[in-house]
């Protein structure tokens, strides 16, 4: 596989994430039907949502419409807490570190069944980690990304994974690695169903089995997965529903409308212009939290003019961030200038982001030797993200500001796997 180089050249970072729930709905069947059946309480939530998943095996995947359903299926060793990203136990119950941070040992949770029956223990652990570590950057992304490399890569930080008894198992590095427990709670590396794995094969991603919440039971590609409620679940009194169910609707008014239909119950990615809207309206909850999102534009820098600083530099300046921002975030976002939000350990407040200035870019391209601009591909999302409500609409935005410094931008939208290497020769995408 082809390694791609990519720099940050526009950011906005969300202040707020949006979510909007109807009120005083109640027993809905993914059909929107009455199900007199049920108890007078909700026991089925449906989710309105932006787009289907990719698939549903965590390791494989690296789009969050995918991550999203399959931490309700799966649980990982740790998780992160509420509102922050410290860890707490979830399948691992404690653990302890050896003094020179090279050997951590977990203390597994008792009892747990995979959703197919078999038991939860430091064997399966052992397996999880065993296959992503023989896999490679396409078969299993993260893994790579977060352990530095696989089993015969010299970067590859884990040296062992062993089972110690039934409900330890121990991690042997080859040298310190700081975010280590945090990566173990990321969502990609949930423990899996070693039984599941091996009968299912290629499909497991199809098939997918974990000790999570809630159990797998169906999947309409592009329009709903239908997840039901895990009545073995370790967590006491949890899950709260009988059923949950993934919907997808890839536009945000029409998803606002199927939430005021009563189609669905709760929908992400609102609009925010249209938050204004349904302010005050005492039928609906708005669920407003701080933003963990970064939108952005990724510049592929190995190709064309873009392997130039000078012209990235150049379309820093030619973007009025402010502009964007007041069209499509309604307030509701400011500019970036880290490629990750103010929640994220590492943050520099300190540093100082580009301004709005077209005349600076054009001497930064001139200087560059393209006084007079040049061709490029913009990509823009299909679908839309709480950091990116309109990919299209942002993106057309982009190209009238590089229109200024004489760069033409073709904006090129691919509806499936944009989260792969770009093959074209010089492309921005966000």
């Amino acid at each position: 596989m082809k390694k791609k180089s990519l720099m940050a050249v526009l950011a906005f970072m969300l202040a707020l994430s949006l979510a909007l729930a109807g009120c005083g709905k109640s027993e809905k069947t993914a059909g929107g039907e009455k199900d007199n059946s049920k108890s007078t309480t909700q026991s089925t939530l449906v989710y309105g949502r932006g787009g289907d998943s990719v698939g549903l095996d965590p390791a494989t995947v690296t789009d969050g419409e995918s991550l999203k359903v399959t931490k309700n299926i799966f649980d990982t060793l740790l998780d992160y807490n509420d509102g922050d990203t410290s860890i707490q136990p979830a399948l691992a119950e404690k653990w302890e570190v050896s003094p020179d941070g090279l050997t951590y040992t977990f203390t597994l949770r008792k009892g747990v069944k995979f959703h197919d029956g078999t038991d939860f223990n430091a064997e399966a652990v052992v397996f999880n980690f065993e296959r992503w570590a023989n896999g490679n950057a396409d078969t299993f992304p993260y893994y790579g990304s977060m352990f530095g490399g696989y089993k015969n890569d010299e970067g590859h930080v884990i040296k062992e994974v062993k089972a110690v008894d039934e409900y330890t198992v121990q991690f042997v590095l080859k040298r310190p690695q700081a975010p280590f427990l945090k990566n173990l709670a990321m969502t990609p590396f949930a423990i899996a169903s070693p039984t599941a794995v091996k009968k299912y094969g290629d499909k497991f991603t199809e098939h997918p089995v974990g000790t999570g919440p809630f159990v797998f039971k169906e999947w309409k590609r592009n329009e709903r997965i239908v997840l039901e409620k895990n009545k073995n679940y370790w967590m006491e009194g949890y899950p709260k529903l009988n059923q949950l169910i993934f919907v997808s609707i890839p536009d945000n008014s029409a998803r606002l409308n199927a939430l005021l239909k009563g189609e669905i119950d709760i929908m992400e990615d609102l609009n925010p212009n249209d938050l204004k809207q349904i302010e005050g309206n005492k039928d609906f909850q708005i669920f407003k939290r701080p933003s963990m999102n970064v939108g952005y534009v990724g510049l592929t820098t190995t190709r064309g003019p873009l392997k130039n600083k000078l012209v990235r530099q150049a379309l820093n300046y030619a973007v009025d961030k402010k502009a964007i921002i007041d069209a499509f975030y309604a307030g509701q976002a400011e500019p970036a200038k880290n490629p990750m939000p103010p929640s994220i350990p590492g943050y520099n407040d300190a540093i100082q982001d580009y301004p709005f200035d077209l005349e600076k870019a054009k001497q930064l391209l001139a200087q560059a030797g393209y006084p007079n601009g040049f061709e490029m591909e913009l990509w823009a999302m299909p679908v839309p993200r709480p950091y990116m409500p309109d990919g299209k609409k942002v993106a057309e935005a982009l190209q009238a500001n590089f229109a200024k410094i004489g760069v033409k931008a073709k904006i090129v939208v691919h509806h499936q796997k944009m989260y792969l290497p770009l093959p074209l020769k010089y492309v921005s995408c966000f």
